[in-house]
């Protein structure tokens, strides 16, 4: 009976050490994860990630009818309008079940890795320029003559809003407390804020954290702009063929990517 009770005894010792471990594991990951988002080749990746959704959204939007790739806002705001004017478009239909789904599935894939010892973020930026290449060959495939409702069309469009819920999910998992690279209403609203408590702060520690919110989030919505008039005057120029420029940012992001590894997975 006694060595019963030691085994036991042992048994939820060894459990409870598994479970420490395991938590001192994803405090080492989180801190690993907040100090590389501090680095110079962190914030440079995430202002080039900003740079490519700004570019693929107006890319998109221009030569695709309308179809918003990282602005589900606006793909919603289009669905309503088409949908009460009879003048219904598939693309701004099924682009929000399809971001819903990628990135659920993203984050499941990064969970994934993770909990098994592997780093999400190279995988991720694989992903994001694989989906942005097929975007791209799709485009360039169908020839001059565009139909926003034709199936390859629609199709390509998916790609680029999978390729845009994949950056979503990859900066939420990968960049813990880092701005939005695809989404900049929040962005913009925050850096708002921030600017204002600047102005009219009455407490110095408050006027610290505003400035250091502030200059996270600049780059940001710098880099969406940036990539928004890059992709416009591409795009007027030689049509969807711009969106090379957008997968050609995207392989610069997984090389990039490199440099950003979490301490522990290197």
């Amino acid at each position: 009976m006694a060595a019963r009770k030691r085994d036991v005894r042992c048994l939820a010792l060894t459990v409870e050490s598994r479970k420490m471990a395991s938590t001192v594991s994803s405090g080492v990951r989180l801190a690993a994860s907040a100090a590389s988002m501090e680095s110079r080749e962190a914030q440079a990746l995430l202002v080039v990630l900003s740079v490519i959704a700004g570019c693929t959204d107006i890319v998109s939007f221009l030569g695709l009818g309308g179809l918003f790739t990282a602005h589900i806002t606006g793909n919603l705001v289009i669905l309503a309008a088409h949908f009460f004017s009879g003048e219904a478009q598939l693309a701004p239909m099924l682009s929000v079940p399809v971001f819903i789904v990628i990135i659920s599935l993203t984050r499941v894939l990064a969970s994934t890795l993770e909990s098994r010892g592997f780093p999400s973020r190279q995988p991720l930026l694989l992903l994001q320029f694989l989906l942005l290449a097929g975007f791209l060959i799709l485009c360039v495939a169908v020839g001059p003559r565009i139909d926003p409702n034709g199936t390859v069309e629609i199709i390509a469009g998916m790609l680029g809003v999978s390729a845009m819920a994949v950056q979503n999910a990859l900066v939420d998992s990968s960049f813990k407390g880092a701005p939005k690279t695809a989404a900049m209403t929040s962005n913009v609203t925050f850096f708002a804020m921030d600017v204002s408590e600047m102005l009219v702060g009455k407490h110095p520690a408050d006027i610290a954290d505003a400035r250091k919110r502030a200059a996270r989030t600049l780059p940001a919505i710098l880099g969406f702009a940036v990539g928004c008039g890059l992709g416009a005057a591409a795009e007027t120029a030689i049509g969807l063929r711009s969106l090379a420029l957008a997968a050609g940012l995207a392989l610069l992001a997984f090389a990039m990517g490199f440099a950003t590894e979490p301490a522990e997975s290197k």
